[in-house]
């Protein structure tokens, strides 16, 4: 009686949320699944930057419903296709306010530069730039554009790039909260904040030497593309910040003009009758031809590097994670693939696990020893973690603001027993085995044993780093040990020093992967990109298993809702995808 009631209670549960969400998801689905309006014969695409940018769309068919965000891959991809569209007469992008990240700027400033070379003009929109992030970021992808418009009154405050760091130790001294970190070495900052009240010189040197070359270059690409003085337009902007009438005295702009006027004034260009069609909405024919022949296999890889596989989360919201177990197989699989000849491998992470890091290098390793190229594109970070899993492969395309490097390990605990004895709460710990199986405990400092066992320990994650470098960027040893030391570098700098081999960005990390794969003509990329299909996600988003997920859409049909039946269809449609029997499938008639 007792499981017939839990059993109960859950499936009741499950209805209520059913009845609830699938509505919603249905009326998403039925949007996604309408066939698209027929293009203008006259388009104008506005891209709108203004919402939350990642690198690339998260892996998830469902964070689509709720989403309010883009992705820099799919932009590009979208552009490079829109290039050859007779349609298609130009974009209005639609800035931020805020800085955008340098790498993923670098990436778009160099499609938005391929996409006026086909002769398609791109019209560039302000409503105010002001300080925070890189907002010289920003700068720079209106200045890539043919008209740089910015909206009248509006704030240019372009004057250079400042960061602040929180440094806890006199807090912590105050309170008797012990922070005890190993960190290999000197430059592998980020827990400097827990360990000292200001900048160390290794930790200042490092910033500032990563800032500064991620300005100039900023500043150096803007000018260039503004046709200006390098040094003027420096001076210029440093000694803001203006509104968009001295901008445009100044020749910081192009245009002063509200939205409305730049919208008409691209129209007006792009032929008669032209319409402006969301960036979103416009859907090439061509896309969803059936690849054949030899493709090259690309894989996304965004977010901080965990152990294992994804289970679940929220499956409408778009945050980002590698999951050693589910990037490690879509690498392993593309390896296998005889259509695949070369792997392109899309890098956007500051790193994470070492372990989980090393399982995915392995997979780089098998797919080269199959002979498959694998060529790493690095997006704003690379660094640490993000660098482990790029170091043995066969070349790396860098942003020249990439954030790479960071070859270095750091680890350690929080001794907050101490504190908690001021407050009356004594921490107490026992165990059995050796000394060291205590050693995490927060309660107490660790032993001077179980600190040397520790940096021990550290030492040889560190060792194994440097190994991987120096194998894979074919470096002598003592080389590598000069340049880690967990230093941050950007992909100009990184350059140098032999971390990376060309400066570019995703296209060209294709281009690489076609020379290595000695691969001529026009070649199709296949993403490979782990991802959970609908059905799958329709789980995550109920919690329950497969068998109830089926149920409750049955219910909901026995209660008369077309719309479920629908629904019944899609989801048997994308379990049969992820089986791979996709091939026998017809569409389902409206």
């Amino acid at each position: 009686m007792k499981q017939f009631l839990i059993t109960a209670a859950g499936v009741f549960a499950g209805l209520v949320v059913f009845m609830v969400g699938v509505p919603m998801l249905l009326i998403g689905m039925a949007l996604s699944a309408t066939a698209p309006a027929p293009m203008p014969a006259h388009t104008v695409l506005e891209l709108d930057l203004r919402a939350p940018l990642s690198d690339q769309s998260p892996n998830n068919p469902l964070w689509g419903l709720a989403r309010n965000s883009a992705s820099v891959m799919s932009i590009i991809e979208t552009l490079r296709r829109a290039e050859d569209d007779e349609r298609i007469k130009g974009v209005l992008v639609r800035l931020p306010e805020g800085g955008v990240e340098p790498g993923m700027a670098d990436e778009l400033r160099q499609a938005f530069r391929r996409f006026r070379a086909a002769g398609k003009p791109i019209y560039a929109h302000s409503q105010g730039i002001y300080p925070s992030g890189f907002v010289t970021a920003t700068y720079m992808l209106g200045s890539a554009a043919d008209q740089f418009w910015m909206q009248p009154g509006a704030s240019l405050q372009v004057t250079g790039v400042a960061t602040e760091d929180l440094f806890f130790k006199r807090f912590f001294d105050k309170y008797g909260v012990v922070p005890q970190y190993e960190q290999r070495r000197e430059f592998k900052n980020a827990v400097n904040g827990y360990l000292f009240s200001d900048y160390t010189a290794p930790h200042k040197e490092a910033t500032l030497s990563w800032m500064g070359s991620v300005y100039q270059s900023n500043l150096a690409t803007a000018a260039a593309d503004r046709k200006a003085d390098a040094a003027g337009l420096r001076t210029a902007l440093e000694a803001g910040p203006y509104v968009a009438e001295d901008a445009l005295r100044l020749k910081l702009i192009d245009r002063v003009g509200q939205v409305r006027e730049v919208e008409q004034a691209i129209l007006d260009k792009a032929g008669k009758d032209a319409k402006t069609v969301d960036f979103d909405d416009y859907v090439d024919p061509r896309r969803d031809q059936p690849l054949t022949g030899d493709t090259i296999a690309v894989i996304e890889a965004e977010g901080p590097i965990v152990t294992g596989e994804d289970h679940g989360g929220n499956p409408f919201t778009g945050g980002s994670t590698i999951y050693s177990d589910e990037l490690a197989g879509a690498i392993l699989r593309a390896a296998k693939a005889d259509s695949v000849k070369a792997i392109v491998l899309r890098v956007n992470s500051p790193g994470g696990s070492d372990t989980a890091s090393e399982q995915i290098l392995d997979a780089v390793r098998f797919a080269k020893a199959k002979g498959k190229p694998v060529v790493i594109s690095m997006s704003t970070y690379a660094a640490s973690g993000g660098y482990w899993i790029s170091s043995e492969a066969s070349a790396i395309v860098a942003q020249p603001t990439t954030l790479t490097g960071s070859i270095g390990v750091y680890g350690g605990k929080f001794a907050v027993g101490p504190a908690l004895a001021k407050l009356g709460v004594d921490v107490r710990g026992t165990g059995v085995g050796g000394d060291y199986a205590g050693a995490f405990g927060l309660g107490q400092p660790f032993s001077e044993t179980q600190r040397a066992a520790f940096g021990g320990w550290m030492d040889r994650i560190y060792a194994n780093f440097l190994s991987r470098v120096a194998t894979g960027r074919k470096l002598p040893p003592e080389r590598v040990a000069e340049i880690a030391k967990g230093r941050v570098w950007t992909g100009a700098q990184a350059k140098g020093l032999g971390l990376v081999d060309e400066v570019g960005g995703f296209y060209q990390a294709v281009e690489k992967a076609k020379q290595l794969a000695k691969l001529e003509g026009d070649i199709p990329l296949r993403r490979m990109t782990p991802s959970a299909g609908a059905f799958e996600s329709l789980q995550r988003a109920l919690g329950v298993q497969a068998s109830s997920a089926r149920s409750l859409a049955a219910a909901a049909w026995v209660f008369g809702d077309p719309r479920a039946q629908k629904l019944l269809d899609q989801l048997a449609e994308a379990r049969l995808r992820s089986e791979g029997k996709a091939t026998v499938l017809a569409p389902s008639l409206p």
